[in-house]
């Protein structure tokens, strides 16, 4: 059986793993603080072209989304988010368990325009009881979407601006974003991202790490006592160093850029094979996950021998589901999926 269910399914790149293993046996300070963190720090700085951002390294992307929000919201603020935000639909109320809720916005696509956040706000300001309503204080987006589709330059930099207009910070969920980077569609760079974001990070677990996620603060008044938030959190992680290292493996040359680049390249294969067979899609994705909507007879075929994620009905005889590739994907695993396509 082949999977294509996710881009976590496999372990680590075998230049980290080697890198685990030669240093297995070192001493080293914990809690992050080790030389192999602050190495990777300045690797992650030189990549973002920005000297003045924290870097924290934590384990997960929940653990991180909580921190994150947890650390920036008083306790009657909320977050503004897409309804299909991956803190919305997939982190089991951990947002709110941490007594703040998630203003979500409808979309479509994934994405979230910077004239619904402006009218979240200006609605709250003018709303004569707004002391009993939550208050909106803060901006959630990913990059890409949970949709697979990624924001323009453009529509970053006017998020931007109406989070300044209303006071409000922009943090950027980067769980997946070296395939968002390695998009052919992508205009942004992670420089672009430093700019315009007052707290993003750049997901591991899903792109070569066997796990971690680095924090980049930017906004100052978000720097000051985070890692006693993450302490507070669960995420100060006593054998820091495994994640310094991971990072440091990751942004020491172009390894984080070109192991997503792969995983992009195969996932355009697979919608070019769709797409010449006819078949439709939910989404208009040029990342490393695609949504073909498939009759449910012809997925009966296919899943034979492949693994995919149910995404959801579409009418009594068709499905769309989710194909999700990986820094580890197997080409020839990808020729196979297409030869079986082309035979539906």
């Amino acid at each position: 059986m082949i999977r294509f269910e996710c881009d976590y399914a496999e372990g680590a790149h075998p230049l980290i793993m080697q890198q685990l293993i030669d240093t297995n046996e070192e001493q080293t300070p914990g809690y992050g603080v080790d030389s192999y963190c602050d190495k990777a720090r300045e690797y992650i700085k030189a990549k973002c072209e920005h000297d003045d951002i924290d870097v924290h390294f934590l384990v997960g992307g929940t653990q991180t989304n909580l921190t994150v929000i947890a650390s920036t919201l008083r306790p009657y603020q909320g977050v503004i988010a897409a309804e299909s935000g991956h803190i919305n639909g997939h982190e089991t109320g951990a947002i709110e368990a941490t007594g703040h809720k998630v203003l979500t916005i409808p979309s479509t696509d994934g994405k979230i325009r910077a004239d619904q956040i402006d009218k979240i706000c200006i609605e709250h300001k003018e709303d004569g009881s707004r002391e009993h309503l939550v208050q909106p204080a803060m901006v959630y987006i990913s990059f890409p979407t949970e949709t697979g589709t990624i924001y323009s330059r453009k529509e970053l930099l006017e998020i931007k601006q109406v989070c300044e207009e209303h006071g409000i910070p922009l943090f950027l969920d980067g769980a997946r974003m070296g395939y968002g980077l390695a998009s052919p569609q992508n205009d942004v760079t992670l420089k672009d991202i430093t700019d315009c974001c007052d707290v993003f990070y750049i997901g591991g677990t899903k792109v070569g790490a066997l796990f971690g996620e680095a924090v980049v603060i930017k906004n100052e008044s978000l720097k000051k006592d985070f890692r006693y938030c993450m302490k507070q959190r669960g995420g100060l992680l006593a054998k820091g160093r495994l994640l310094g290292i991971q990072f440091e493996t990751l942004f020491e040359e172009n390894l984080y850029f070109d192991i997503a680049k792969h995983a992009v390249d195969l996932a355009l294969m697979i919608r070019k094979a769709f797409e010449e067979k006819g078949y439709e899609f939910l989404y208009d994705s040029t990342t490393n996950q695609q949504f073909p909507i498939i009759p449910n007879e012809k997925l009966e075929v296919l899943e034979k021998n492949y693994c995919f994620t149910f995404w959801g009905k579409i009418d009594e005889n068709k499905c769309a589901i989710r194909i999700c590739t990986s820094w580890a994907t197997k080409k020839e695993n990808v020729e196979k999926l297409i030869q079986d396509i082309n035979k539906l």
